[in-house]
């Protein structure tokens, strides 16, 4: 019996041939066997006492256990004790610093004759196999998308700084398809996380109902086996997309196993082609991973009849939930408090953004993205502003400021002539007129303030009368114009001008006072 086992089919042909009542020299002359072959078998059927007909009905590998009980090794001693330890092995293997060789040389020193390490390591691996079977998975198309970041970094040479910049490479994988996306990111922060995703789903068309992603910090801010807490900029991201984020359990990588598996298939087909390239930008290094990873999804799959690419665009993509028209955009949430200038301080940017007035001294939330800053008042949004970068800058709105604030910012040499303009429009050559000369204009807005303040308390008729008597006499002063209408000089100043002198005979006259002038010179 020694030597290769012979196939079923032959044996069951022995079995055949010695129930007809042949002999064993025709049977082995038969079936090709030794007779020495043909005798051991036989000699096991009427040891075991089996039933020939029974055997016949079996399969091969039933038929094979009645007369091959299975390799006698399992039986040996060594094997027996190294069983009732193999348990105790397996759990120090889990202890920091344990390895298979320490276990092997501990193992020796218990007992003589025991096995050497690779049978040991055989034995022990066998128990650690059976003890963490792996299920097989069915995925749904369009139902998960397993996102993770790979271990090592690829890089690019900077020309302006001189230096070589090493960019964490995101990787995404949908399980039905098994379709990759690759992306190099600036960093792994919650910003480059999201810009990652963004770009993913822009990429494929379309969101999943569940993301799968690691428990990274950008992320998960506590992680825990049943109830992870997740960032809350992850959690709007989810919201706006329609997903619901299941992070994968910790330390426990085949939760997305074939996510995993992606990140291996991009060292061997992005960065290993890559390796002795040198890019000088990151838009340029984006491009030639896309282009690997994109001859990644085409590449026929092994035992299939197509590539990742075509399931994925054939099963997958119709599938899955159309994107929002707009991406999606980072959202921070701050608390402040408006300040007496009608102003919050955005921390992040140095920068000041107007609230309207009437909040002053009441706690806002303030909530913004890369361009717009939106700010809310006992949940209201009373103020939106886009956003400025400017450190030490102001934004504001003419709307938010007291008009009493609103007259002081504007004032200009423009400002007063439209202003003064709006009742008449005599007083803008008045005020055109004061700003005429040499002095800067804020030496004359005072001035002006005061000029449209008797204005307002004037009569028309009146105003207008003196602005004639001041343009005339260049007479632009405040208290000048203010002391015309005092003394009500426009009046006197009209009378004098418009009526002529009356006809008397006790009025001597020109002639009079000429004559007189002649007499008194010959004296």
């Amino acid at each position: 019996m020694a030597g290769k086992i012979k196939e079923m089919s032959q044996i069951k042909q022995l079995l055949q041939m010695h129930r007809q009542g042949m002999g064993r020299k025709a049977i082995a002359r038969a079936t090709g066997m030794s007779k020495t072959t043909v005798k051991s078998y036989l000699d096991k059927l009427a040891a075991g006492g089996l039933d020939i007909e029974r055997l016949l009905s079996m399969d091969d590998p039933e038929l094979e256990g009645q007369f091959h009980a299975g390799n006698p090794s399992y039986k040996d001693p060594r094997y027996l004790y190294l069983e009732s330890r193999l348990a105790h092995y397996a759990s120090e293997l889990q202890r920091k610093g344990v390895t298979r060789h320490q276990l092997w040389k501990e193992y020796r020193e218990e007992g003589k004759n025991g096995y050497e390490y690779t049978r040991f390591c055989y034995h022990l691996n066998q128990l650690i196999l059976a003890r963490s079977p792996s299920a097989v998975l069915t995925h749904r198309p369009g139902d998960k998308l397993y996102v993770d970041y790979a271990g090592d970094r690829i890089s690019y040479l900077d020309r302006e700084k001189g230096e070589i910049v090493r960019c964490p490479v995101f990787v995404a994988c949908l399980p039905y398809s098994d379709y990759c996306f690759a992306w190099v990111c600036r960093s792994q922060t919650t910003d480059g996380f999201v810009e990652a995703l963004v770009e993913c789903l822009t990429h494929l068309g379309g969101s999943p109902s569940i993301l799968v992603p690691d428990n990274l910090k950008a992320a998960v801010i506590q992680a825990n086996r049943y109830e992870p807490k997740l960032n809350r900029v992850v959690e709007d991201f989810a919201n706006y997309y329609n997903m619901t984020i299941m992070p994968a359990r910790v330390a426990k990588p085949c939760d997305k196993a074939l996510c995993e598996n992606q990140v291996k298939l991009v060292y061997s087909r992005v960065y290993a082609p890559l390796r002795n390239l040198q890019f000088f930008d990151l838009q340029s290094l984006r491009e030639a991973v896309g282009k690997k990873v994109r001859e990644h999804n085409q590449t026929r799959m092994q035992q299939k009849p197509y590539c990742r690419q075509e399931r994925f665009l054939a099963e997958e993509r119709p599938l899955l939930r159309p994107l929002p028209q707009e991406p999606f955009r980072i959202k921070y949430y701050r608390w402040y408090t408006v300040a007496k200038n009608g102003h919050v301080f955005l921390s992040e940017d140095r920068h000041y953004y107007s609230v309207p007035y009437c909040w002053t001294g009441r706690k806002a939330q303030v909530i913004h993205t890369s361009a717009p800053v939106s700010i809310y008042v006992e949940s209201k949004c009373v103020a939106t502003h886009v956003r400025d970068f400017k450190c030490g800058g102001y934004t504001s709105v003419k709307e938010h400021i007291p008009s009493h604030h609103q007259h002081w910012l504007e004032r200009s040499p423009e400002y007063y002539p439209g202003k003064a303009g709006e009742k008449s429009p005599k007083p803008v050559s008045l005020f055109e007129a004061v700003f005429a000369d040499s002095h800067p204009p804020e030496y004359h807005y005072r001035s002006c303030d005061g000029l449209l303040s008797l204005e307002r308390k004037t009569p028309k008729d009146i105003f207008d009368r003196v602005l004639d008597i001041a343009l005339k006499n260049r007479m632009y002063a405040y208290s000048s114009i203010m002391n015309l209408i005092r003394n009500d000089e426009a009046n006197r100043q009209t009378e004098l001008e418009e009526k002529p002198l009356p006809k008397h005979e006790n009025i001597r006259g020109g002639v009079y006072y000429k004559l007189f002038d002649e007499n008194f010179d010959e004296q």
